[in-house]
């Protein structure tokens, strides 16, 4: 549950996680920047170059921990094509896609404990106002460790759903996936504490 890094090695493992970091920053703030479907497009075909550059074993590990977006993508298309604005709903969730799949890349590359070194670093201003640095570290790392278990979490939960009732899941699956969040967060705690703590 606290690493989610790839165990195949790929020439972006060794880099700084300071640099990833900054990167994802950037090309998420680009991504804003893109309106159209086109250049949404083209950014998804570059994340897809970047992941096959890994090898086909991590670029195939990579989709599936965008499949729990589907639901996200299936009511936003739709959404889109009710309100007669497809280029619209097309940019959205081009612009999701990316965006999560390159979060994802940042996150498969790089140790929890290289993540936990920069976000404690960022966080030093903040020591004056008696707020702990590695604290603060640790939430920043866990909360990007996370999202990714919680979507594949999700997609779990509602495919039991779908296996059991010809209902659509919607809302009825949000409480499970609360009660998957909060047990997932009581075994993060005892294995921070098993560990000494977050110092």
């Amino acid at each position: 549950m606290l690493t989610l890094t790839s165990p195949v090695e790929t020439w972006a493992h060794p880099l700084p996680a300071g640099l990833k970091l900054a990167a994802l920053a950037l090309v998420t703030t680009g991504l804003f920047a893109l309106k159209t479907p086109l250049p949404l497009g083209l950014a998804c075909l570059a994340t897809a170059l970047i992941y096959l550059s890994c090898g086909k074993s991590f670029a195939t590990n990579g989709l599936r921990l965008l499949w729990p977006l589907w639901p996200f993508v299936l009511i936003v298309g739709l959404w889109h094509l009710w309100t007669a604005s497809p280029a619209e709903g097309a940019t959205i969730i081009l612009r999701m896609i990316a965006a999560v799949a390159m979060a994802n890349f940042v996150t498969m590359t790089t140790r929890l404990s290289d993540m936990l070194a920069v976000f404690q670093w960022l966080a030093r201003p903040l020591r004056p106002f008696g707020l702990s640095p590695r604290r603060l570290a640790l939430a920043c790392a866990l909360m990007v460790r996370f999202i990714p278990v919680m979507l594949d979490r999700f997609g779990q939960i509602s495919q039991s759903w779908s296996a059991r009732s010809s209902r659509r899941p919607g809302w009825r699956v949000l409480v499970p996936v609360t009660l998957a969040a909060l047990d997932d967060a009581d075994r993060a705690a005892e294995a921070l504490r098993a560990r000494g703590g977050a110092g």
